[in-house]
C-alpha cells in the first residue's frame, strides 16, 4: 500500500519543480512551518494572502499581506498554499470556489514536532504504517488511513473530501456508548466534548471526569458543567505520570506542552483511576501532542479495564502509527478503526478503539 502511495508526486516536490507563483494563503503558525520548509528547500514564495477580514495593512514574515484579488490581477495564475486550519463550513466553501480557479495544494505540517510528512519520512516507516494499516478493523478505517497518507503526501485535498464522516458514524456504529460509562475527557476546553458525550449517551452515564490545563478555559468548563451529577472538573493536564508541564495558554500551533517545575500539574490515567477510584469505561483524549505520553500513563487501565478509546491522532507527524501500535501492544484485544472528520488540513482525525 505505501509503495503505491510513494508513486506519487509530494506536494514539496511540485511546489520545488513549478514555474507558477506560489501564494501562501494564511499568517499562523502553520504558515509560519510552511514558510520555514520553503527556505530549506529552496521554494520561492511570491506572496501572503489571507481572508478579507484577517488582511489589514500588516505585514508577515517580510510580506505586505495582501487581498486575494490582488495576486488575480497581478498573476492571473497561480499556485495556491492553505497555511491554516478550518472546519468552518463558509470558510471551507470559499477554498473549494478557490480551487475551481487556481492549484490549490496543503503542504503538510505538524501541529507540534519538527518531523515533516515527505517521502523521506514515508521512506523511513514504511514498515509501521504497513503494520498499522494491516490491523485496521473495517474497510472505512483502511480508505481513511489510505488517503491520509495521500494527502499528507501530495497535499491534495479531493484525498481529505472523499474519507471524511460525520462524528455520529463514529459514536453511533463504533463507540456505542452505553448508559452506565464512566467518561474520562482529556482536553476538556470549554465542556463541548463533556456535551457531546452526554448528546451521545442521552445524558444517562455513571460519572463524568473532565480535565483542562488551562485556567482560562477550566474556569469556563466549571461554570458548563456545575450543573451535572457525578460531574467532576480538574484543572489539571495529563501526562504519563504525576508532574509539572509548561503550555502555552494562546492556544497556538507548534507550541507544545515541555517539562517545567513551575508549571501546570499534570497526572496520569492510572494514577486518576485510582486516586478517584474510578474505573474509566470511555476515554477521550485530544491532549494538544501528549496522547503517547498519556497512554504510557494509561498501561494498566488499558490492559485490566479496556475503556473505549477516542483518541487524536493529527499533533504529531508519528501519531498515525505510533498510538495504535502502542494501543495494541498494551492491549492486543483491542479493534483499531481510524476516522476523518470535516476539517482542513487533516485534523480532526482520531482513532476510535472498543
Amino acid at each position: 500500500m505505501v509503495n503505491d502511495v510513494l508513486k506519487m508526486n509530494s506536494s514539496w516536490e511540485e511546489l520545488k519543480s513549478t514555474s507558477l507563483p506560489i501564494v501562501l494563503y494564511g499568517t499562523g503558525n502553520g504558515a509560519d512551518k510552511v514558510i520555514d520548509e520553503f527556505e530549506r528547500l529552496g521554494i520561492k514564495l511570491s506572496g501572503v494572502t489571507a481572508s478579507d477580514g484577517f488582511v489589514r495593512m500588516r505585514s508577515f514574515r517580510g510580506f505586505e499581506v495582501k487581498p486575494f484579488g490582488f495576486f488575480e490581477k497581478e498573476y492571473g495564475d497561480f499556485i495556491v498554499i492553505i497555511g491554516f486550519g478550518t472546519n468552518r463550513d463558509e470558510v471551507i466553501d470559499n477554498i473549494k470556489s478557490i480551487r475551481k480557479r487556481h492549484r490549490v495544494l496543503v503542504p503538510c505540517v505538524p501541529v507540534y514536532g519538527g518531523e515533516i510528512f515527505n517521502r523521506e519520512f514515508m521512506e523511513k516507516h514504511e514498515k509501521e504504517f504497513e503494520a498499522v494499516y494491516s490491523m485496521l478493523a473495517d474497510e472505512k478505517s483502511k480508505e481513511v488511513f489510505e488517503d491520509f497518507l495521500k494527502f499528507e503526501l501530495t497535499g491534495e485535498l479531493d484525498y481529505l473530501f472523499n474519507s471524511e464522516t460525520d462524528k455520529s458514524e463514529a459514536f453511533n456504529n463504533i463507540l456505542s456508548l452505553g448508559d452506565n460509562e464512566s467518561y474520562l475527557d482529556l482536553g476538556a476546553y470549554r465542556g463541548d466534548t463533556v456535551d457531546e458525550f452526554l448528546k451521545y449517551t442521552n445524558s444517562h452515564y455513571a460519572s463524568i471526569t473532565a480535565l483542562e490545563p488551562n485556567k482560562k478555559s477550566f474556569e469556563k468548563l466549571k461554570a458548563h458543567t456545575l450543573h451535572l451529577k457525578n460531574c467532576n472538573a480538574l484543572n489539571l493536564g495529563i501526562y504519563s505520570s504525576h508532574c509539572s508541564l509548561s503550555f502555552d495558554n494562546d492556544c497556538g500551533r507548534g507550541s507544545a506542552a515541555v517539562l517545567s517545575e513551575s508549571g501546570q500539574a499534570v497526572t496520569g490515567v492510572d494514577l486518576l483511576s485510582a486516586e478517584l477510584n474510578t474505573a474509566f469505561s470511555y476515554i477521550k483524549a485530544d491532549v494538544e501532542g501528549c496522547e503517547y505520553e498519556m497512554l504510557i500513563g494509561a498501561e494498566n487501565t488499558l490492559k485490566n479495564c479496556k475503556p473505549k478509546l477516542n483518541i487524536a491522532a493529527y499533533h504529531r507527524s508519528g501519531d498515525i502509527f505510533r498510538l495504535p501500535l502502542l494501543i495494541k501492544k498494551t492491549n492486543p484485544e483491542y479493534k483499531m478503526y481510524i476516522r476523518h472528520h470535516r476539517y482542513i488540513p487533516c485534523w480532526d482525525l482520531n482513532y476510535y478503539c472498543i
